[in-house]
């Protein structure tokens, strides 16, 4: 397994938000993580990419409430659940964030180069770049407008590609189709299934469960911070109580 995460628990001060949670995923899979709004679909992206042991670390010389962390996470053959999350972006586990968050005031093209800042090699970065705007030709039209003007779906294709400039094993997408026509949900979609294509390892935390187990190879239902169902979407489909209860369909 590239990824594999055994027994993991985060708790907020006395709130358990994931609950004892195990899962994987080999290289070259798509796979999605679903589950109803408050599941800890978020919360458990943020800990495999290292930003809840970082914000464990900012509450012990804060007043805000303790953070509780258990569980291993190991990728491409190495623990990572103590590794700072800059060290856990170059060993190639990246995470393109929910509502996108450029930043507003830099243009495209800085956003993308933020992507790459721990990347030294320069023709490296140039490569990426034109990955980047084959991938995504509108962000090479718009190379030099401030991101903050960009529309929703730029705005989602913009925090893609920035994620792409990283060099990314395994690449988390956290919620793309948030706040999107369906259009435009459409049309990130497919980029996503384009980047999956292209042989890069995907992890996908999605509302649009429908449209994701097409796409995934393997999916997680995530629900109260438990896993309750693994398997193939058309399995998963089948279980009526699956589908009403936790899928909303």
């Amino acid at each position: 397994m590239l990824l594999e995460v055994k027994n993991i628990s985060v708790w907020y001060d006395k709130a358990m938000l994931i609950n004892d949670v195990s899962m994987g995923v080999d290289t070259g899979e798509l796979i999605s993580l679903v589950g109803p709004n408050g599941a800890g679909k978020s919360t458990l992206l943020r800990t495999i990419t290292g930003l809840v042991a970082w914000e464990k670390e900012l509450t012990k010389r804060s007043t805000h409430g303790e953070i509780r962390l258990e569980g291993e996470i190991t990728f491409d053959g190495e623990r990572i659940e103590h590794i700072p999350a800059h060290e856990i972006v170059k060993r190639g586990l990246i995470l393109s964030p929910e509502r996108r968050r450029p930043f507003k005031e830099m243009t495209v093209i800085d956003n993308l180069l933020v992507g790459a800042y721990l990347i030294k090699d320069k023709e490296n970065i140039e490569e990426n770049l034109g990955k980047v705007y084959q991938l995504f030709p509108v962000l090479k039209d718009r190379s030099h407008q401030v991101s903050g003007t960009l529309s929703g779906g730029e705005q989602q294709m913009l925090a893609v590609g920035r994620a792409l400039m990283s060099n990314p094993k395994l690449l988390c997408i956290d919620e793309p189709s948030t706040g999107l026509a369906p259009i435009l949900r459409a049309e990130v979609f497919q980029k996503i299934a384009e980047i999956s294509k292209l042989g890069i390892t995907i992890l996908l935390v999605e509302q649009e469960v429908s449209t994701v187990f097409k796409m995934a190879t393997r999916n997680y239902v995530l629900s109260s911070g438990k896993i309750i169902a693994e398997g193939k979407g058309e399995e998963l489909l089948k279980n009526e109580v699956l589908r009403k209860t936790y899928l909303g369909l």
